[in-house]
C-alpha cells in the first residue's frame, strides 16, 4: 500500500506518540473532532496501527519499518499478558503453521491450570483466535490459509521485546 506523504506524516506521528489517543492526535493533525481521526486511521492508515486493551492507538511493526525506512532486526510490540502466552507458543516462522485449536492445546499443555485470558477465565478457542488475530495486526504472527485458517509467528521470536504495560 502506498502512502501520501500527508499519510506517511501522520504515520510518523502515531509512531512518535504511541501510545496515543484519538485526541491528541486530533490536536497535532487540527482535525475537529475524534470522529475524524478515527475515520482517516480507518481509510488511510488501517493496515499501519492497531487500538491496544485500553484502546490506546499503537503503531504495527510494518507502520515502524515505513517510518524508518528500514525492518528493524528487533522491535517492541504491546502485548496483554495472554498475547504473550500465545506468542510463545505459537510455531516459529520456519515451522508448520497452526490451527487456533492446535494453540489452544499447546497453551494447556505448557501452563496447565494456571492459563487464563484477559478476563481471567478459563480460555477457549475464541480466545486463542482474538490473541492471534491481534497479535496478526500487530505485526508478529501471520495467517496462513489451509484447510482451516493457521498461524505461526512471521518473525524470529526473539526479534520481539514486549512492551511493559504502560
Amino acid at each position: 500500500m502506498t502512502l501520501s506523504e500527508e499519510a506517511e506524516a501522520r504515520l510518523a506521528d502515531i509512531v512518535e506518540l504511541q501510545p496515543t489517543k484519538n485526541k491528541a492526535l486530533q490536536e497535532r493533525w487540527g482535525m475537529e473532532s475524534g470522529s475524524d481521526v478515527h475515520q482517516y486511521l480507518e481509510s488511510e492508515l488501517k493496515e499501519y496501527y492497531y487500538r491496544d486493551e485500553n484502546s490506546l492507538i499503537r503503531a504495527t511493526a510494518e507502520a515502524r519499518a515505513v517510518v524508518t525506512g528500514e525492518k528493524p532486526e528487533s522491535f517492541a510490540v504491546h502485548m496483554t499478558d495472554f498475547e504473550r502466552h500465545v506468542f510463545a507458543v505459537a510455531p516459529g516462522p520456519d515451522e508448520e503453521s497452526a490451527s487456533v485449536v492446535n494453540v489452544l492445546h499447546r497453551l494447556r499443555e505448557e501452563y496447565g491450570d494456571d492459563l487464563e485470558n484477559d478476563d481471567g477465565e478459563d480460555p477457549g478457542a475464541k480466545d486463542v483466535r482474538r490473541a492471534l488475530q491481534s497479535l496478526k495486526r500487530k505485526g508478529v504472527v501471520e495467517l496462513i490459509y489451509r484447510t482451516v485458517p493457521t498461524f505461526r509467528l512471521a518473525v524470529e521470536r526473539d526479534a520481539v521485546t514486549v512492551d511493559e504495560v504502560d
